[in-house]
């Protein structure tokens, strides 16, 4: 499994979203997955990716929210939590993304 959390420079969400990654692995048992951290820094390494604002976390190059639209731009990116708005997902919407892809076939 891959876990990558793309953000833009100076993102006051990026390590954040590590954290939160963090514990939604911690909580799984599987702590021992990294994360990876890569930066986007021009509106082409946004469209190359399936970055949909910062910062984005895929697993296995797929946004942990599923229905989420890829975006060109350098913009900064706002979450529906449990519990309310944030600037980045929830360990339990990370924790869910992670088993969920776990479930698939590889």
């Amino acid at each position: 499994m891959r876990i990558e959390v793309l953000s833009i420079d100076d993102c006051p969400n990026s390590q954040s979203a590590i954290d939160e990654a963090e514990a939604a692995l911690a909580s799984l048992g599987l702590s021992a997955i990294p994360i990876i951290e890569r930066r986007v820094t021009s509106p082409a390494d946004a469209a190359a990716t399936v970055f949909a604002g910062s910062p984005t976390v895929l697993i296995d190059g797929v946004d942990v929210i599923p229905g989420s639209v890829p975006t060109g731009t350098l913009a900064c990116r706002i979450y529906r939590t449990e519990t309310g708005a944030a600037g980045y997902p929830s360990r339990v919407q990370i924790a869910s993304a992670i088993r969920s892809r776990s479930a698939q076939p590889q």
